[in-house]
């Protein structure tokens, strides 16, 4: 570790010119006291690095000294794909094993290369989350990429939507995926290989056992396969809803981007109130219920009587809990009543698989 270290310390001198021991420290991750040391072993060893004193003084190499101590570990060498992801990196516990890695190659390219590398990394950045959406706990991120690098089995316990939520699996993991800010597991539990969400992991362990895996799997090639597969497959019902022009320009805003599209295909002709009839996928009733919401008073569902039933009891909870006092519920609404029929539903699609 120490001599990765010295290496790293030489690196930086190289690139980045004059380093006070406080900015080396803090690069390295170590003491001043540490940084003092090893300028005291690289000096013994013959690198000609000296130091100016005073306030704008630090450490520096001999102009026109440059060290072939670039080579890459093989570690930093597989991190290189994830240059530009600092965030996702460290998150997997690659962090550290990434910048040595970028820091060896920018030390390994000539001056002109060098600075339009350094130009790309000031201009340039990847921010992998959506909009207002936080980052998810993956506690057991780094058990997960252990197993896939390393080419173990995983033992995992894994909390789903359908009943019973808990169950265990013992996975052949064949990768990970950053999706949108959030982590998945692809791997194979039986003959059928599938994604895991990573925050959806309780506890994780890495057995001895080696892991099989397909003979030409293609994870890119597979994750785009099931991606397609699961947005197409998720929505397993269809909701007739009545609602306002504007309600329906605002859903690409509030809406899973499926749902939006689909409703706006589906929408007939505004009458002359302003109101449209269309057909929304919706996961469940459950589902439906509580992403319709987002549409207020400017939504009436028609189809099917139970997602209109629940909707009923909603407004009657709300009165409730609004008007204590009201004594019964008025019936009249200010809302013109639709002058459209009603379309028929259409045919589910089919059902997506779950972990």
């Amino acid at each position: 570790m120490r001599a990765g270290r010295l290496v790293s310390l030489l690196l930086l001198l190289q690139t980045r010119g004059r380093m006070t021991a406080q900015d080396l420290a803090g690069e390295l991750e170590v003491s001043v006291r540490t940084v003092y040391r090893d300028v005291e072993s690289l000096s013994a060893a013959g690198v000609p690095i000296y130091a100016d004193r005073g306030p704008a003084g630090g450490y520096q190499l001999l102009d026109g000294y440059r060290t072939r101590l670039t080579g890459l570990t093989s570690d930093e060498a597989g991190t290189l794909f994830l240059a530009g992801m600092p965030g996702p990196a460290a998150e997997l516990g690659l962090g550290s094993v990434l910048a040595a890695a970028e820091l060896k190659l920018r030390a390994s390219l000539p001056g002109e290369l060098a600075d339009r590398a350094d130009r790309v990394r000031e201009r340039f950045h990847l921010d992998a989350p959506g909009w207002f959406r936080a980052g998810e706990p993956t506690p057991h991120l780094s058990t997960v990429a252990d197993a896939v690098w390393s080419g173990r089995v995983l033992q995992i316990r894994y909390r789903r939507w359908k009943a019973p939520r808990e169950v265990d699996r013992t996975l052949h993991p064949l990768g990970v995926v950053l999706k949108a800010g959030r982590w998945y597991l692809v791997a194979a539990y039986g003959e059928r290989t599938t994604a895991y969400r990573v925050s959806n992991i309780l506890a994780a362990e890495v057995l001895a056992e080696p892991a099989a895996r397909p003979e030409g799997f293609d994870l890119a090639e597979y994750w785009a396969e099931w991606t397609e597969r699961y947005e197409s497959g998720v929505y397993t019902q269809v909701a007739t809803v009545r609602m306002t022009v504007e309600a329906l320009d605002r859903m690409a805003f509030v809406f899973p981007p499926e749902m939006a599209r689909c409703a706006r295909a589906e929408a007939g002709p505004p009458d002359e109130n302003g109101w449209l009839i269309t057909r929304v996928p919706i996961e469940s009733i459950r589902h439906g219920h509580i992403e319709l919401l987002k549409l207020g008073a400017e939504a009436e569902v028609l189809d099917p009587p139970e997602l209109r039933s629940r909707f009923t009891e909603t407004a009657l909870g709300l009165l409730a809990t609004y008007r204590p006092d009201a004594t019964q519920l008025s019936v009249r609404s200010p809302l013109p009543a639709p002058s459209q029929p009603v379309p028929p539903p259409l045919s589910s699609p089919p059902a997506s698989s779950s972990g």
